[in-house]
Protein backbone atom coordinates (compact mmCIF):
# COMPACT_ATOMS: atom_id res chain seq x y z
CA UNK A 1 0.00 0.00 0.00
CA UNK A 2 0.95 3.66 -0.36
CA UNK A 3 1.58 4.24 3.33
CA UNK A 4 3.66 1.05 3.55
CA UNK A 5 6.00 2.48 0.91
CA UNK A 6 6.21 5.79 2.78
CA UNK A 7 6.94 3.92 6.00
CA UNK A 8 10.08 2.54 4.32
CA UNK A 9 11.48 6.06 3.88
CA UNK A 10 14.24 7.01 6.33
CA UNK A 11 12.85 9.60 8.73
CA UNK A 12 15.43 12.21 7.74
CA UNK A 13 14.62 11.84 4.03
CA UNK A 14 10.88 12.12 4.60
CA UNK A 15 11.46 15.15 6.83
CA UNK A 16 13.65 16.75 4.17
CA UNK A 17 10.86 16.25 1.63
CA UNK A 18 8.24 17.75 3.93
CA UNK A 19 10.42 20.76 4.71
CA UNK A 20 11.12 21.30 1.02
CA UNK A 21 7.42 21.00 0.25
CA UNK A 22 6.51 23.58 2.89
CA UNK A 23 9.12 26.04 1.62
CA UNK A 24 7.73 25.68 -1.90
CA UNK A 25 4.14 25.95 -0.68
CA UNK A 26 4.80 29.13 1.29
CA UNK A 27 6.52 30.78 -1.68
CA UNK A 28 3.83 32.98 -3.27
CA UNK A 29 2.79 31.65 -6.67
CA UNK A 30 -0.28 31.54 -8.88
CA UNK A 31 -2.30 29.43 -6.44
CA UNK A 32 -1.56 31.75 -3.53
CA UNK A 33 -2.37 34.87 -5.52
CA UNK A 34 -5.59 33.31 -6.81
CA UNK A 35 -6.81 32.38 -3.33
CA UNK A 36 -5.77 35.81 -2.07
CA UNK A 37 -7.71 37.54 -4.85
CA UNK A 38 -10.79 35.46 -4.02
CA UNK A 39 -10.35 36.32 -0.34
CA UNK A 40 -10.06 40.04 -1.06
CA UNK A 41 -13.16 39.87 -3.22
CA UNK A 42 -15.34 37.57 -1.14
CA UNK A 43 -13.95 37.48 2.39
CA UNK A 44 -12.14 34.84 4.48
CA UNK A 45 -14.62 32.08 3.63
CA UNK A 46 -14.20 32.64 -0.10
CA UNK A 47 -10.41 32.69 0.27
CA UNK A 48 -10.43 29.41 2.17
CA UNK A 49 -12.77 27.73 -0.31
CA UNK A 50 -10.65 28.92 -3.24
CA UNK A 51 -7.58 27.46 -1.54
CA UNK A 52 -9.43 24.17 -1.04
CA UNK A 53 -10.40 24.13 -4.71
CA UNK A 54 -6.78 24.74 -5.69
CA UNK A 55 -5.85 21.74 -3.57
CA UNK A 56 -8.29 19.55 -5.48
CA UNK A 57 -6.59 20.68 -8.68
CA UNK A 58 -3.18 19.73 -7.25
CA UNK A 59 -4.50 16.26 -6.39
CA UNK A 60 -5.54 15.84 -10.03
CA UNK A 61 -2.04 16.86 -11.12
CA UNK A 62 -0.56 14.36 -8.64
CA UNK A 63 -2.78 11.63 -10.08
CA UNK A 64 -1.65 12.53 -13.59
CA UNK A 65 1.99 12.39 -12.55
CA UNK A 66 1.40 9.00 -10.90
CA UNK A 67 -0.24 7.30 -13.88
CA UNK A 68 2.12 8.86 -16.40
CA UNK A 69 -0.34 11.19 -18.12
CA UNK A 70 1.72 14.14 -16.96
CA UNK A 71 4.76 12.82 -18.80
CA UNK A 72 2.64 12.30 -21.90
CA UNK A 73 1.34 15.87 -21.81
CA UNK A 74 4.83 17.22 -21.10
CA UNK A 75 6.12 15.41 -24.20
CA UNK A 76 3.70 17.33 -26.43
CA UNK A 77 4.46 21.08 -26.32
CA UNK A 78 1.29 21.86 -28.26
CA UNK A 79 -0.86 20.47 -25.46
CA UNK A 80 0.99 22.54 -22.88
CA UNK A 81 0.55 25.71 -24.92
CA UNK A 82 -3.18 25.02 -25.37
CA UNK A 83 -3.66 24.46 -21.63
CA UNK A 84 -1.65 27.58 -20.81
CA UNK A 85 -3.70 29.85 -23.06
CA UNK A 86 -6.96 28.30 -21.88
CA UNK A 87 -5.91 29.07 -18.31
CA UNK A 88 -5.00 32.64 -19.21
CA UNK A 89 -8.34 33.14 -20.96
CA UNK A 90 -10.17 31.81 -17.90
CA UNK A 91 -8.32 34.17 -15.58
CA UNK A 92 -9.06 37.12 -17.87
CA UNK A 93 -12.73 36.16 -17.84
CA UNK A 94 -12.64 36.17 -14.04
CA UNK A 95 -10.89 39.57 -14.14
CA UNK A 96 -13.60 41.06 -16.35
CA UNK A 97 -16.37 39.60 -14.21
CA UNK A 98 -14.77 41.00 -11.05
CA UNK A 99 -14.12 44.43 -12.58
CA UNK A 100 -17.72 44.86 -13.73
CA UNK A 101 -19.29 43.41 -10.58
CA UNK A 102 -19.15 46.69 -8.68
CA UNK A 103 -19.23 47.02 -4.93
CA UNK A 104 -20.81 43.96 -3.25
CA UNK A 105 -23.99 44.49 -1.31
CA UNK A 106 -24.12 43.50 2.37
CA UNK A 107 -24.73 39.80 2.69
CA UNK A 108 -23.74 39.06 -0.92
CA UNK A 109 -20.63 37.17 0.18
CA UNK A 110 -22.57 34.74 2.30
CA UNK A 111 -24.90 33.97 -0.62
CA UNK A 112 -22.06 33.06 -2.96
CA UNK A 113 -22.07 29.36 -3.80
CA UNK A 114 -19.33 27.43 -2.01
CA UNK A 115 -19.15 24.97 -4.89
CA UNK A 116 -18.72 27.78 -7.40
CA UNK A 117 -15.72 29.12 -5.50
CA UNK A 118 -14.19 25.65 -5.13
CA UNK A 119 -14.73 24.98 -8.83
CA UNK A 120 -13.01 28.23 -9.76
CA UNK A 121 -10.02 27.33 -7.60
CA UNK A 122 -9.75 23.84 -9.10
CA UNK A 123 -10.02 25.15 -12.67
CA UNK A 124 -7.42 27.82 -12.00
CA UNK A 125 -4.94 25.13 -11.00
CA UNK A 126 -5.90 22.56 -13.63
CA UNK A 127 -5.54 25.09 -16.45
CA UNK A 128 -1.98 25.82 -15.41
CA UNK A 129 0.42 23.26 -16.96
CA UNK A 130 3.29 24.19 -14.65
CA UNK A 131 2.24 22.14 -11.57
CA UNK A 132 2.37 18.82 -13.38
CA UNK A 133 5.79 19.68 -14.85
CA UNK A 134 7.00 20.63 -11.39
CA UNK A 135 5.68 17.43 -9.83
CA UNK A 136 7.33 15.33 -12.53
CA UNK A 137 10.65 17.03 -11.75
CA UNK A 138 10.34 17.23 -7.96
CA UNK A 139 8.75 14.03 -6.67
CA UNK A 140 10.99 11.41 -8.38
CA UNK A 141 14.05 12.94 -6.69
CA UNK A 142 12.90 11.42 -3.39
CA UNK A 143 11.94 7.96 -4.64
CA UNK A 144 14.07 4.83 -4.29
CA UNK A 145 13.35 1.42 -5.81
CA UNK A 146 14.09 -0.31 -2.51
CA UNK A 147 11.28 1.59 -0.73
CA UNK A 148 8.56 -0.07 -2.78
CA UNK A 149 6.68 0.52 -6.05
CA UNK A 150 7.73 3.89 -7.40
CA UNK A 151 4.18 4.84 -8.38
CA UNK A 152 3.08 4.37 -4.77
CA UNK A 153 5.91 6.58 -3.57
CA UNK A 154 5.05 9.32 -6.06
CA UNK A 155 1.37 9.18 -5.13
CA UNK A 156 2.08 9.22 -1.39
CA UNK A 157 4.58 12.06 -1.59
CA UNK A 158 2.28 13.92 -3.95
CA UNK A 159 -0.64 13.66 -1.54
CA UNK A 160 1.52 14.99 1.29
CA UNK A 161 2.56 17.89 -0.94
CA UNK A 162 -1.04 18.54 -1.94
CA UNK A 163 -2.29 18.49 1.65
CA UNK A 164 0.36 20.87 2.96
CA UNK A 165 -0.11 23.14 -0.05
CA UNK A 166 -3.88 23.21 0.41
CA UNK A 167 -3.60 24.23 4.05
CA UNK A 168 -1.06 26.95 3.25
CA UNK A 169 -3.08 28.31 0.33
CA UNK A 170 -6.26 28.33 2.41
CA UNK A 171 -4.37 30.26 5.07
CA UNK A 172 -3.29 32.88 2.56
CA UNK A 173 -6.87 33.18 1.34
CA UNK A 174 -8.22 33.64 4.85
CA UNK A 175 -5.65 36.32 5.71
CA UNK A 176 -6.39 38.17 2.46
CA UNK A 177 -10.10 37.90 3.20
CA UNK A 178 -9.67 39.42 6.65
CA UNK A 179 -7.66 42.27 5.15
CA UNK A 180 -10.28 42.81 2.46
CA UNK A 181 -13.04 42.86 5.07
CA UNK A 182 -11.31 45.77 6.80
CA UNK A 183 -10.31 47.72 3.68
CA UNK A 184 -13.17 46.91 1.33
CA UNK A 185 -16.11 48.62 3.02
CA UNK A 186 -14.08 51.83 3.37
CA UNK A 187 -12.72 52.02 -0.17
CA UNK A 188 -15.19 49.96 -2.19
CA UNK A 189 -12.44 48.51 -4.39
CA UNK A 190 -12.37 44.82 -3.46
CA UNK A 191 -13.65 43.61 -6.81
CA UNK A 192 -11.32 45.95 -8.71
CA UNK A 193 -8.28 44.75 -6.74
CA UNK A 194 -9.26 41.13 -7.36
CA UNK A 195 -9.75 41.87 -11.08
CA UNK A 196 -6.25 43.33 -11.37
CA UNK A 197 -4.78 40.29 -9.60
CA UNK A 198 -6.61 37.87 -11.91
CA UNK A 199 -5.41 39.83 -14.97
CA UNK A 200 -1.81 39.86 -13.74
CA UNK A 201 -1.98 36.10 -13.14
CA UNK A 202 -3.15 35.63 -16.73
CA UNK A 203 -0.23 37.66 -18.06
CA UNK A 204 2.22 35.83 -15.82
CA UNK A 205 0.91 32.46 -17.02
CA UNK A 206 1.35 33.38 -20.70
CA UNK A 207 4.72 35.11 -20.51
CA UNK A 208 6.62 32.70 -18.26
Amino acid sequence: MIWDSLANFPAEQLLAFMMGALVLNFAPGQDVFFASACGIQGGPRAGALAGFGVGLGVICHVTMATVGLGALVAAHPGALVAIKYAGAAYLLWLARASWTAGRPEPGARAARSAWNIIRRGALSNLLNPKPVLFLLAFLPQFTRAEYGPVWQQILGLGLIFALSGTLVTMGYGIVAGLAGRVIGPKLGIMNRVAAVMFALLALRLVWR
